[in-house]
C-alpha cells in the first residue's frame, strides 16, 4: 500500500525553530513506522520561498528575495536532516518544475471557468500573507502576529471557492475523520458553514511569485502556489519518473492550526476545480508554547532545536516534543522540562533498564540470552501491543503511540523489581527461574525497542544490535517471538549530562 505523508512547506523569511522541528519529526515518526510495516512510502517536506513575507525579510535585509529563499532554503534542509528526518524529497518553490506545474494546474482552473478579475479590499497581514474578516482582528491586529493590519485595495484575480460550498459540505458530511483532531474538523466546518467568498488568487503590486500565465502583470497569490507543492512534488522528485499515479492523493497533510483554514477549506476546494481527488487526511496539531505564547520568528520567542541536539542528542529531542506535549493540542515546553523527561525517562527509566539487564546476562549468563519461556503474567502485558500502536499512528496520534509503548519500559523495570534476578542468581535451584526472567527482559526490550524506533531511530538501533535482533519490522515485534543469541557491550544510551549545559528545549 502507498502512504504519503508530507509537512507543510516552511517559509525562508527567517531560520528553522523549534516549531518547524515538531512537524518535521512528526511526519518522520510516521514515515519511519509505515516503513516498518513494509508500506510503500514517501516523505516530503520544502520550502515556501514566494510571497509578500519573503519580499519583505528581504527588503530589510537589503537583499533580492533569490537570495534570502537561496540564503535559507538550506538551512532548512540541514535542520531536517539534523533531527533525523527520511524525506525522500526536498521541495524549494522556486524549483523550475514546480512553477511550471503550478501554472499548468491553474490554468487548467481557469479554463474550467473557476477564476475571474474582480476588486478586492480588506484587511492584509503581510507576516501571514493572508486577508483577515473584521471578526478575525484583535483590536484592529493580526491575531496570530499581533500587528495592526492596514486595509488594502488592489485588483486580482479571484477563484470561485463560493461554488464549492455545498462540494464541501458533502466532504465534511460523508468523511468525518477527513481533518483531525475532531476540534479542528469542527473548526474547518464552522468556517464552511458560515458560508463561503471568493478568495484572490494573484497579487499584481509584486512581483515575487509564479507569474500568472494568462496575466503577466500579476502572480499567483502565494498560497495556491504553496498548496500545490504536495501534488507537483511526485511530478518531479525522481528523475525521469512520475510518482503522481503511485502516490496520489496523499495519506496525511501533518500542520499547525495556523494554517487550517487554507488546508481544510481552499486546498480540497482548489483540487476539486482541478479534477483532482483530494487527500485522505489532515492533522492539525498545536502549538509548542514558551511561557504561553506560541513560538513564532515574527514575536522573537523561538528555540533553536540544534542547541538541544548538541547537549542532549537527536533521539532525546524527539522523544521530549512527544511525550511532553499531546501531538494534536497546544503545550507548553521549556529547558526545565527537557532535562527532567532526559533524567527521570530516558536515562532512568529506558536506558537503565538496558544496561542493567545487558550486564546482568553478561554476569549471570556469560552473555548468552537463555532460551526460555516467558511467564504468562508479563506475556499478557505484551499482547496487543504492536497492534494498538499501529491503531494509534493509523489515526495520527503520535503521543498515544508513545505512551502505549512507554507503559511496557515502566512495566519492564517494575518486572525486574518484582523477579529480583540478584536474589534468584544466589540461588542454586532457581535456575530456570532466572533464565525465564532474562529472556523476559531481553525479549521484552527487544520488542519495545522495535516499536520505539521511529521515535529514537540512533538509541533503539544500538540497543537491537547490542542484543543481536535483526529484524526491525513491526511483524517482529511479538513477545516471544524469536529466539535470541548473545549480547554485546552496550555504552549508556542517554549519559548523564552536567546540569550547567542548558537545553535549548
Amino acid at each position: 500500500m502507498a502512504y504519503y505523508v508530507t509537512t507543510p512547506i516552511y517559509y525562508v523569511n527567517a531560520e528553522p525553530h523549534l516549531g518547524h522541528a515538531y512537524t518535521t519529526i512528526a511526519a518522520d515518526i510516521l514515515a519511519r513506522h509505515m516503513r516498518q510495516r513494509g508500506e510503500d512510502v514517501f516523505f516530503l517536506t520544502g520550502t515556501d520561498e514566494h510571497g509578500e513575507p519573503v519580499a519583505q525579510a528581504a527588503e530589510r535585509l537589503g537583499v533580492t528575495p533569490r537570495e534570502l529563499a537561496d540564503r535559507n532554503a538550506p538551512r532548512f534542509r540541514e535542520m531536517v536532516a539534523r533531527v533525523g528526518a527520511t524525506n525522500d524529497f526536498f521541495i524549494r518553490t522556486s524549483d523550475e518544475q514546480h512553477v511550471a506545474a503550478v501554472q499548468e494546474i491553474l490554468q487548467r482552473v481557469h479554463d474550467r471557468g473557476h477564476v475571474y478579475m474582480g476588486l478586492y479590499e480588506g484587511w492584509y497581514c503581510p507576516r501571514c500573507a493572508d486577508f483577515k474578516t473584521e471578526g478575525e482582528l484583535l483590536d484592529g491586529r493580526c491575531p496570530i502576529h499581533k500587528i495592526e493590519l492596514a486595509r488594502e485595495s488592489e485588483e486580482n484575480y479571484f477563484f470561485r471557492l463560493s461554488a464549492f460550498q455545498e462540494p464541501l459540505e458533502r466532504l465534511y458530511s460523508e468523511r468525518p475523520g477527513w481533518v483531525l483532531p475532531e476540534s479542528r474538523y469542527n473548526e474547518a466546518r464552522s468556517f464552511i458553514d458560515q458560508g463561503l467568498s471568493d478568495v484572490s488568487l494573484s497579487r499584481s503590486s509584486l512581483t515575487w511569485g509564479v507569474p500568472v500565465p494568462w496575466d503577466a502583470d500579476h502572480v499567483f497569490y502565494v498560497w495556491f502556489d504553496a498548496l500545490l507543492n504536495y501534488y507537483t512534488a511526485l511530478t518531479y522528485a525522481r528523475e525521469g519518473e512520475d510518482l503522481t499515479e503511485r502516490f496520489w492523493p496523499a495519506t496525511v497533510h501533518v500542520m499547525a492550526k495556523d494554517i487550517l483554514k487554507f488546508h481544510a477549506v481552499i486546498w480540497p476546494a482548489l483540487l476539486m476545480a482541478a479534477d483532482l481527488p483530494v487527500p485522505e487526511r489532515l492533522f492539525i496539531h498545536g502549538y509548542l508554547l514558551m511561557e504561553e505564547e506560541k513560538m513564532s520568528k515574527s514575536l522573537g520567542n523561538v528555540i533553536d532545536p540544534f542547541e538541544a541536539i548538541d547537549v542532549f542528542g537527536v533521539d532525546a529531542l524527539r522523544f521530549y516534543l512527544f511525550r511532553e506535549v499531546a501531538f494534536g493540542g497546544d503545550g507548553s515546553v521549556s529547558p526545565e522540562g527537557f532535562e527532567t523527561r532526559y533524567t527521570t525517562e530516558l536515562a532512568n527509566e529506558y536506558g537503565n533498564l538496558a544496561s542493567r539487564t545487558l550486564a546482568m546476562v553478561a554476569r549471570y549468563r556469560d552473555g548468552a540470552v537463555p532460551d526460555a519461556a516467558p511467564q504468562a503474567d508479563l506475556a499478557a502485558d505484551f499482547d496487543g501491543l504492536a497492534e494498538r500502536v499501529c491503531e494509534r499512528l493509523d489515526a495520527v496520534d503520535v503521543s498515544g503511540a508513545l505512551e502505549e509503548i512507554w507503559r511496557r519500559v515502566r512495566r519492564l523495570n517494575q518486572w525486574i523489581q518484582e523477579t529480583a534476578p540478584w536474589r534468584l542468581a544466589k540461588d542454586p535451584e532457581a535456575g530456570e527461574q532466572l533464565d525465564a526472567v532474562l529472556y523476559e527482559v531481553v525479549e521484552g526490550m527487544r520488542v519495545i525497542s522495535i516499536l520505539l524506533h521511529p521515535f529514537m531511530p540512533d538509541a533503539t538501533a544500538r540497543l537491537l544490535a547490542a542484543i543481536g535482533a535483526e529484524d526491525h519490522s513491526v511483524a517482529a515485534a511479538r513477545f516471544g517471538g524469536e529466539p535470541l543469541g548473545s549480547v554485546a557491550d552496550l555504552q549508556p544510551l542517554f549519559p548523564r549530562v552536567e546540569r550547567e549545559a542548558q537545553p535549548a528545549a
